[in-house]
């Protein structure tokens, strides 16, 4: 019999690999990571970048995290990464200005890295020295003295005066305050201190330091809706990832007695393997590889508790590892798939599989109408896995659960993404030959609505195409957030973007500051193209544009301005802390932003510890022509040109550092996002 369940699974088992138990793991700690990136970004969309950042990495890598490796310090590890690259982009670190006020977290960034590195860890993470040192790659001793050094640094930096005391004596001094001196150098230390007044007040005042980093977790306050926020990204990108993927209609030969002559045909001039696959392979994909003898049917069969999964083929390339395969409930009329993050396993992944790859494909549930497939207890799909890395070898595959996919009738091809599950028990050992791919370098560099582009490279694999491109965002007041692309095309055929495999961020900047991507396209493997025409889609921008709003002499409200030649109303303001700000903004097809970004003002200290936090209120999804549509991600592809406007916000003004109400006297825009749908075209020519 068959086991479902629901419940969510526990990252605490480090093998599990359920989103919502990652996102559940930092919203836990989400104090001593907040504070941890504080050492990096002030501004609250920042700080929000590193916990979605975090999260999907964590929980897309989660099955490459080793036995004998802490989960934390494994999850801290990528926490750091990401704080290091944006605060690191010129961008960023101008956000925080050079502040004349001496806050912990201002003195912090006035520290070198490894020192504030170091003490945040200790302090905020409470991440033993051992544990520290693995997590930033240096000895034991390098921590303690980056921590003492640090600390130090700090003390006089916070006006705690500057006291020398023994030199002999300060290394104790961090065992000594951490109560893990052994008791002879205890007592010998605590005689010395008696009797030496130097000592005393260096002691003290380095304790002093110490124990407001060690309270800072507590007082500090994540402002609401921060991770609420972050959560929603998070939830936003995996609808995203849930889209129906469309597949082109298999085309099916009826007479009988063509059937016949084509294979007397096949026979004679050895091409029977193409025609056969022709005519018995629904799945184009897989009909495909066959055809060109980049794999062969397997039909790897296992059983258990009445659910039989079956290995049809599988095909390995630089780029991933993509099996076939088939799942029959012999009980009941189930449809169950396999997702590479829930339950699969690769027992020997260190020995056959890249773990070099910053990122996996998804494999989405395929619409068994357009394989014809109308048995309710079968579903045929795909599963990605990372790529191989050697030429030939053995996966051995185990799968522990299976993801019951029910069809949704109110939408045309779409799921329902209800987190149901069956156990069992099914290994495979699947022979594969790695398959070669054509990498082709671009090196062409255009011009997207002014803002420079270059086309890296473009890899043909057998099982995808992958477009390598960069961007340029220095200088200027609008930067590229996101390129999407329509389609690539030859002579012959004519690719789309990939749903699942867009935007695939490749982490490599250069001193020139160019980010650069990947996007999936379906493949071009098998025809080999000189040339190939690009189709731009769209553009997603962050403008700067700065406006400036009273709000101490409001008295009636609601009060209007103007914004980019829009009307925003202020609907409410309310004093306290958090003060908030209630808005909210008229909607026409010409409207030029989308999302309007703030920043903050009040009479209060502007020092390190005001924050501001925006909560997305209700939102218009309209298409080109201007005819509003329902929010709904199974038909968000389908419109001509879409764009989801904000009409409400709520701003929320904190002091994190006190009790005292913030006085908000003025409202400071920033800048606005938006999306420019272009028709760019560019043509470039293939190695």
């Amino acid at each position: 019999m068959v086991t479902t369940q629901t419940a969510p699974f526990l990252v605490s088992g480090m093998r599990e690999k359920d989103l919502e138990s990652v996102m559940d793991w930092f919203v836990q700690r989400k104090q001593s990571f907040y504070a941890l990136g504080r050492i990096y970004v002030s501004k609250q969309e920042d700080l929000e970048e590193i916990f979605y950042r975090s999260i999907i990495v964590v929980h897309n890598e989660l099955h490459r995290l080793k036995k004998e490796t802490s989960f934390e310090s494994w999850a801290v590890s990528h926490f750091i990464h990401y704080g290091r690259d944006l605060s690191k982009n010129k961008s960023f670190r101008d956000s925080e200005g050079q502040k004349s006020d001496q806050t912990l977290f201002h003195a912090l960034l006035q520290l070198e890295d490894q020192e504030k590195e170091a003490i945040a860890l200790t302090y905020f993470n409470e991440c033993s020295y051992a544990e520290v040192g693995r997590i930033l790659d240096i000895s034991v001793e390098k921590v303690k003295s980056c921590v003492f050094s640090g600390v130090r640094k700090l003390r006089e930096e916070l006006g705690h005066g500057s006291f020398e005391g023994c030199r002999e004596y300060h290394e104790h001094y961090l065992e000594y305050l951490g109560r893990t001196m052994d008791r002879p150098e205890k007592v010998e230390f605590e005689m010395h201190i008696y009797h030496c007044h130097g000592c005393q007040e260096d002691l003290a005042s380095f304790q002093e330091v110490v124990l407001s980093l060690a309270g800072m977790t507590d007082v500090i306050e994540v402002p609401a809706g921060f991770m609420g926020r972050v959560t929603s990204k998070v939830e936003e990108r995996e609808a995203r990832r849930q889209r129906k993927k469309k597949k082109r209609k298999s085309i099916w030969l009826a007479f009988a007695g063509v059937f016949a002559m084509v294979v007397s045909i096949g026979f004679v001039t050895g091409g029977f393997s193409s025609l056969y696959y022709a005519w018995t392979e629904e799945d184009e994909q897989l009909r495909a590889i066959l055809q060109h003898d980049l794999g062969e049917l397997l039909n790897l069969e296992s059983e258990s508790n009445g659910v039989k999964i079956t290995i049809k083929s599988v095909v390995a390339d630089d780029v991933q590892t993509l099996v076939f395969y088939e799942i029959e409930d012999t009980k009941k009329d189930n449809r169950y798939m396999m997702n590479a993050h829930e339950g699969v396993h690769i027992e020997n992944e260190y020995d056959v599989m890249r773990r070099d790859v910053q990122h996996m494909f998804y494999s989405p549930p395929v619409d068994q109408g357009e394989i014809q497939n109308e048995e309710k207890n079968v579903y045929k799909g795909t599963l990605s896995l990372l790529p191989v890395s050697v030429d030939e070898g053995t996966i051995k595959l185990n799968v522990a659960r299976l993801m019951q996919i029910v069809q949704d009738p109110k939408k045309d091809g779409g799921y329902r993404g209800e987190m149901t599950f069956a156990e069992g028990d099914w290994s495979f050992d699947i022979p594969f030959t790695k398959q070669s791919s054509r990498v082709h370098k671009l090196d062409k560099e255009i011009d997207i609505d002014g803002i420079p582009v270059r086309l890296d490279k473009l890899t043909i694999a057998p099982t995808t195409t992958l477009l390598q491109y960069s961007f340029q965002n220095q200088g200027g007041n609008r930067r590229i957030d996101v390129i999407t692309f329509d389609s690539l095309e030859t002579d012959k055929n004519k690719v789309e973007a990939g749903i699942f495999g867009s935007n695939m961020y490749v982490e490599s900047f250069d001193q020139e500051g160019w980010s650069a991507f990947k996007s999936g396209f379906d493949t071009l493997y098998f025809e080999n193209p000189k040339e190939v025409n690009i189709q731009f889609d769209s553009i997603h921008l962050s403008v700067d544009d700065r406006k400036t709003i009273p709000l101490d002499n409001l008295k009636d409200l609601p009060q209007t301005f103007e914004y980019q030649g829009n009307t925003i109303s202020i609907d409410e303001i309310q004093a306290g802390n958090p003060a908030k700000l209630i808005l909210s903004h008229d909607v026409s097809k010409d409207r030029a932003y989308e999302r309007v970004n703030y920043g903050f003002s009040s009479d209060y200290l502007m020092n390190e510890n005001t924050s501001i936090g925006v909560s997305d209120g209700d939102g218009v999804l309209m298409d080109k022509n201007g005819k509003v549509h329902e929010i709904d991600v199974y038909e968000y592809d389908k419109l001509d040109q879409p764009r989801y406007f904000e009409t409400e916000q709520t701003i929320e003004f904190y002091n994190d550092s006190a009790k005292e109400d913030v006085n908000l006297t003025k409202l400071e825009i920033e800048g606005y996002s938006t999306t420019k749908y272009v028709d760019d075209r560019v043509k470039v020519k293939l190695d």
